[in-house]
């Protein structure tokens, strides 16, 4: 410090009228002048012909410690003018490009002064927090999908150091850390919805893979909420052990809803092509019998749907690759090319569709291909004719064969489009299209030609496998939807069922009913209390359960009295318009949930099962969803974190909808 007997403070002149000497002390000692910090006494120039930039910057160095509103000291000019970088040039090494690049022209240090001064005086977001930034860095990472290596990448350090000079880069570790934290922070606002869910969970389990060969198992819950939303929720994402073995599925399956406390919950069960296996299921079913009185098996849809795809394909398959090479031929030069279009006009052909060829990894291209090339028949016949050269050309048997197979192919397509089109895909949507298909197949299994009646039998003992799991299920859906009711079962059953039609009626009447008495006993109503209004709480479910045994005596020794029940007055009334625009099934269930609690009550589970598990971005893959390459280097546990946090946070956010296969793929 100065001597003080030797300083003196000199008045201040008109011409000090920045505001940083309302901060110093102007003293001088024998011939040089000084500049003095009130706040910390530190000594620095105090010429006139040294300016004030030194002062400010220390000001702005020394009282962010106290919270001084400092917005006063930047210069509107300094406010407003970015301070570029520096950009590395190829001329330097690897090292000292990355240093110069990273490093701008400004002092750091100042820059990380003004960012804290601008934001703690703006009004507009209060302080710095490093560990919110974190958060929000790992919840950016979640949602699009960003690998975790990003936080490495220079790029971004660069981005988020001039963005805010006070942020510090994180390591791959640190990030992973807070995804996990954000993933347990959802994990339990998910585990609270179940666990106060009024209605039951269905679970669908679906197979994914990766290129390196490693095995996965996605499970998600789906069900009704009490407003009556479809909801769906990703439950796990768990990677299986290599040596994991089909029989130990179902033990992956029981601890994920032992985790999830859904053994008393679960409704049904929906697998997809590649994970359904009977004992799968009878070890749950077994496990979970003594919390839950019935559990549906159901198989999804769509992945029936591929299944059949398949089937055509595989038996197709010479056929297939000749009429690839067709198209290849043709394409192969301007000439050929050019050769071909005459040779289409000549023969009438005003097509307009391009030949293309197909993707190996999607169906409905290959279905694309082949009904293109079916137009342009003609044409390849005369070409065969006329161009020694090509030699891909098909029989006139196997024209025949073609055109029936794109006929099957046809009406998949239409029904597959149809399921994933749907932007509710409530489990009364699949009875009409299922039964389209099996009345085609029973169709298509006379034909007089051995190899398609013969295609057509492997592909209908397929669908017996799947009809025969989920057609009661597929009805009662039907039921369920008051444009329908029995009818639709009726219509669609004398078709498939012709003189036994009526005996199969009779089985889905009966199981409707078995159904309904069991939400009966469950709820303890019998017959027509109209007391019920939907709304039963769980504190009142459980003192319930202490009286079930009598609530079941009570239910058995009235089914001889003339009670109406709701399924009875459901069916009684008459149906609902179809025409009038588009239907809203889980509204009108809303709506008419007083008027029909315990109907209602089945309703909403039957009507939340997930006849279908494929995502519409998948509809038409073949084989099972693959994860990228990069998640094979993540370990098990964030693997699922990322995968599920996804879920949980898109469901959260409208501007991202839920695309786990998207962000799988991305990892």
């Amino acid at each position: 410090m100065m001597d003080e007997s030797n300083e003196i403070i000199l008045q201040k002149s008109k011409r000090l009228t920045s505001v940083v000497w309302n901060y110093f002390e102007r003293v001088r000692k024998a011939d040089v002048c000084y500049a003095v910090c009130i706040q910390c006494n530190k000594k620095l120039s105090g010429s006139s012909n040294s300016g004030t930039t030194h002062l400010r910057n220390h000001l702005m160095r020394c009282l962010k410690r106290t919270n001084h509103d400092m917005s006063q000291l930047l210069t509107p000019k300094r406010r407003k003018k970015e301070n570029p970088v520096t950009v590395a040039t190829i001329n330097f090494d690897e090292g000292q490009a990355k240093e110069e690049y990273l490093r701008p022209k400004f002092d750091q240090e100042q820059r990380r002064d003004e960012a804290v001064l601008t934001r703690g005086s703006g009004g507009g977001g209060g302080r710095f927090s490093q560990e919110r930034s974190q958060l929000d860095l790992a919840r950016m990472i979640i949602l699009h999908g960003y690998p975790l290596s990003m936080v490495d990448h220079v790029g971004f350090k660069v981005f988020a150091r001039n963005l805010q000079p006070l942020f510090e880069a994180v390591p791959n570790s640190s990030i992973e850390d807070s995804c996990m934290e954000m993933y347990i922070r959802e994990k339990e606002r998910v585990q609270h919805t179940l666990n106060n869910l009024y209605g039951k969970v269905n679970l669908s389990v679906e197979m994914w893979s990766s290129r390196d060969n490693a095995n996965y198992v996605c499970l998600a819950s789906h069900y009704i909420d009490e407003e009556w939303r479809l909801q769906r929720n990703v439950l796990n994402f768990i990677t299986l052990d290599p040596s994991h073995t089909e029989d130990m599925l179902s033990e992956v399956i029981i601890r994920c809803l032992m985790e999830w406390s859904l053994e008393s919950k679960l409704f049904a069960v929906t697998f997809d092509g590649f994970s359904l296996n009977d004992e799968i299921f009878l070890r749950i079913k077994d496990h979970m019998m003594s919390q839950s009185s019935q559990i549906f098996e159901l198989k999804s849809a769509a992945h029936v749907l591929n299944s059949l795809v398949q089937d055509c394909l595989e038996d197709m398959r010479d056929v297939i690759q000749r009429i690839r090479g067709s198209v290849r031929y043709v394409k192969s030069s301007q000439s050929t090319q050019a050769r071909f279009n005459e040779i289409s006009q000549l023969a009438g052909i005003n097509s307009e569709k391009i030949l293309v060829l197909d993707s190996l990894v999607t169906w409905n291209s290959t279905y694309s291909m082949l009904e293109t090339v079916l137009e342009y028949k003609s044409a390849f016949c005369h070409l065969r004719d006329h161009d020694h050269s090509f030699d891909s050309s098909l029989t006139d048997e196997e024209w025949e064969w073609t055109r029936s197979v794109t006929g099957y192919l046809k009406l998949v397509f239409e029904i597959a489009s149809v399921f994933s089109g749907n932007k509710c895909p409530t489990a009364n949507v699949y009875f009409a299209e299922m039964c389209d298909i099996h009345i085609q197949l029973i169709e298509w299994c006379k034909s007089q030609d051995s190899f398609l009646s013969s295609l057509a039998a492997k592909m209908k003992a397929k669908f017996d496998e799947y009809w025969n799991k989920c057609s009661l299920v597929l009805a009662i859906a039907a039921i369920l939807d008051p444009r329908f009711k029995m009818k639709l079962v009726e219509y669609y059953y004398s078709k498939i069922y012709g003189s036994t039609a009526l005996d199969r009626i009779k089985e889905v009447s009966n199981g409707v009913k078995e159904l309904l008495d069991a939400y009966s006993i469950c709820s303890g109503l019998g017959g027509d209390d109209s007391s019920f209004s939907g709304g039963l709480g769980r504190a009142s479910m459980d003192t319930r359960d202490r009286l079930k045994g009598f609530d079941k005596f009570l239910h058995e020794t009235s089914q001889n009295q003339n009670t109406t029940t709701d399924l009875d007055k459901y069916l009684s009334e008459p149906i609902f318009p179809r025409s009038g625009g588009e239907f809203n099934i889980l509204n009108y269930w809303k709506v008419h949930t007083p008027r029909y609690p315990v109907l209602s009550m089945m309703a909403r589970d039957i009507l939340g099962t997930p006849m279908s598990i494929l995502a519409p971005d998948s509809t038409f893959n073949l084989g099972r969803p693959l994860v990228a390459d990069s998640q094979s280097s993540l370990s098990p546990d964030i693997g699922q974190a990322l995968f599920c946090a996804h879920d949980w946070l898109s469901t959260e956010t409208e501007e991202i909808q839920p695309l786990s296969r998207q962000y799988a793929l991305s990892l």
